[in-house]
């Protein structure tokens, strides 16, 4: 009767635990969600989680607050959520390039792979090459003759070391045989403000930080960096029209810290990809240049995978190394 008692017990205290996951998932969350945003006001980062924000905290009806935690390409705020207790009120909202681009990403606290769960990948944007209006380049035919005739000076601005728009410009200048300045800023708005401001002639930015800048004509559309042209975007040039092989897109994505109860993991993905869903949020999205795309936890796993993968390709095609310390 004894190994007949033992199994009885695992099983009861079995149930017993899963009886207590669901209940802590049912009850979540009990108080404010905070969703960690690691880049500036602004950018489509921040504006995919004020949309997207608002729903899930209507809808898990507890209000969810957006904290811009910004610096080091992102990985600042990120650490902050690897490091916070993992019950699902602490979240992080961020688009991937710190987690797919990490051979040359400065020394990390934490390992995204394991310190992150990814959830649920929430929005898709491409990038678009623009130029200062007073700059001289109006296409990439301009940009290329330009960095030819004064190599290694024509700067360029991305929201910092590492990202997907830091690339996809490296990717141009090794495609054309050119080379250019990187700048780096703290985030997706500055980068554009700082192509509008002369600050740099060209950058790589998502609609939501620039069309304000092309709207009033400081900035001027190059081309648009994706290979397949969303229904949104206005009648742009691209690089496939400039024979260049290259498909530049940024996704944002919603992770909680590793040991996040699976049951409420579950509870996020479902219901943020519910929302995602809504015909209401997808225009929002569609205005700042961006699609809503509800990868849930297993397919967005494997995208960050797959993402990770061809960039490491890129990285070692460029010869690009870590920032020095």
């Amino acid at each position: 009767m004894r190994p007949y008692f033992l199994a009885s017990v695992v099983c009861l205290l079995a149930a017993c635990g899963s009886s207590s996951e669901e209940a802590r998932a049912q009850a979540y969350p009990d108080r404010p969600v905070h969703a960690i945003v690691p880049f500036p006001a602004g950018g489509i980062a921040d504006a995919v989680a004020r949309i997207v924000g608002q729903k899930l905290g209507e809808t898990l009806g507890q209000s969810l607050v957006i904290e811009n935690r910004t610096g080091a390409s992102g990985t600042l705020g990120a650490a902050l959520v690897a490091k916070a207790t993992p019950d699902g009120c602490t979240l992080l909202i961020t688009t991937g390039d710190f987690i797919t681009m990490q051979p040359i990403m400065p020394p990390l606290s934490f390992d995204p792979s394991k310190a992150l769960i990814p959830i649920t990948m929430l929005a898709v944007s491409p990038l678009i090459l623009v130029a200062n209006a007073e700059s001289g380049i109006a296409s990439v035919k301009d940009l290329v003759a330009t960095a030819k005739a004064r190599p290694g000076t024509i700067a360029y601005s991305s929201p910092g070391v590492g990202t997907s728009n830091h690339l996809a410009v490296e990717g141009i200048a090794i495609a054309e045989g050119i080379k250019l300045l990187h700048v780096p800023y703290r985030g997706g708005a500055p980068a554009a403000t700082a192509v509008a401001a002369g600050e740099v002639a060209v950058g790589a930015v998502t609609q939501s930080s620039g069309i304000g800048f092309i709207q009033s004509g400081r900035v001027k559309v190059v081309a648009l960096m994706s290979k397949q042209r969303p229904s949104f975007a206005p009648d742009w040039p691209t690089l496939a029209e400039a024979g260049i092989d290259i498909d530049a897109a940024l996704w944002v994505g919603l992770f909680a810290p590793a040991g996040t109860p699976p049951a409420i993991v579950d509870r996020l993905d479902v219901v943020t990809s519910q929302i995602l869903r809504m015909e209401d949020l997808r225009k929002q999205l569609n205005v700042l240049g961006t699609d809503p795309l509800p990868l849930s936890q297993a397919a967005f796993a494997a995208r960050i995978k797959s993402d990770s993968a061809r960039y490491a390709l890129v990285i070692e095609k460029t010869g690009l190394r870590p920032p020095q310390q």
